[in-house]
């Protein structure tokens, strides 16, 4: 080793320190997923990530610790690196953006959010399947989701109410700039991750690392999984790319109805038309040529993250 090389791998030891993060992914729970945006920024040589949600922003008592115990949470990085943190509750909750201005009004953020009819199954789902592995039953999405008396769409049921994206988008917007939140396309994503990733790599002004090479498709579960500098493959939990349980399609074209309206004022307040109602609309119609019109003759379209 030169003497140049010796002196600047010193500097880099004594660079190397935990730090606040210059980036944070706070959402949304079940959209793509956060966590597999997270794993496959992690093949970045320069993003340096804390792998476990540390709910800072919204926990009142991990908040009342302070950002120097949010600083030891962290991973230790370069000065050329970039910090990363994801809880996806922080997206949702109404107290987070005010705490994230105090840490930083510069922080970048990345929001992953997919067709909200799909985010709300994929939620339930999670929620299912979580009661039937402990031995105990669950009612239907539909006694959650629908007044028993009239069936309209319940706004207060929690999987319905997170995905009413411009309510909880408004709330950061009072303290951050559009230009300071990347929203990534989750039901892109799920198809296509490179070219999302590609747009991720821009916003946080990273050389582009990432290639066709980091991704291959698991065909048995429909999901991407990575491929790892060492030549080894890593697959996010089974849990990731499970299908969806039945739904009728009357049930599902009421959520589409619901829905409508409160995606008009997101695609306003992004500048961005993410077509949601479209693609959900190609899908009933394929419920609708099947005699059962039931969601799982074509689960392949509602593959959840």
């Amino acid at each position: 080793m030169t003497q140049r090389q010796q002196h600047h791998q010193r500097n880099q030891k004594q660079d190397l320190k935990r730090r606040l993060p210059q980036c944070l992914i706070i959402g949304a729970r079940k959209s793509g997923t956060s966590r597999a945006l997270l794993e496959f920024l992690s093949l970045h040589s320069s993003i340096k990530a804390q792998k476990r949600e540390v709910h800072f922003f919204d926990s009142d008592e991990n908040f009342a610790k302070g950002f120097d115990w949010y600083r030891q949470q962290m991973p230790t990085s370069l000065l050329s690196d970039i910090t990363i943190e994801k809880t996806p509750a922080y997206f949702v909750k109404d107290k987070v953006p005010h705490r994230v201005h105090l840490m930083s009004n510069n922080i970048s953020l990345l929001l992953i959010l997919r067709n909200p009819v799909y985010r709300t199954l994929s939620d339930y789902t999670q929620l299912k399947l979580s009661r039937n592995r402990r031995g105990f039953g669950y009612p239907s999405f539909e006694t959650f989701a629908f007044d028993a008396k009239t069936q309209m769409v319940r706004k207060n049921y929690k999987a319905i109410r997170r995905s009413i994206y411009h309510r909880h988008f408004k709330k950061w917007l009072k303290y951050f700039k559009l230009s300071q939140i990347h929203i990534i396309n989750g039901d892109n994503f799920i198809k296509n991750p490179l070219f999302e990733m590609r747009k991720v790599e821009k916003f946080l002004n990273l050389k582009n690392e990432l290639t066709k090479q980091n991704f291959y498709l698991n065909a048995s579960r429909n999901f991407y999984c990575m491929r790892l500098r060492n030549e080894t493959t890593k697959c996010l939990h089974s849990s990731k790319g499970r299908s969806y349980k039945n739904l009728s399609y009357d049930s599902m074209n009421k959520l589409v109805k619901f829905f409508r309206g409160h995606n008009r004022r997101f695609y306003k307040l992004v500048g961005v038309d993410f077509n949601w109602e479209r693609s959900v609309r190609m899908t009933l119609n394929k419920i609708k040529k099947h005699a059962n019109k039931n969601v799982s003759s074509i689960k392949p379209l509602l593959a959840s993250f």
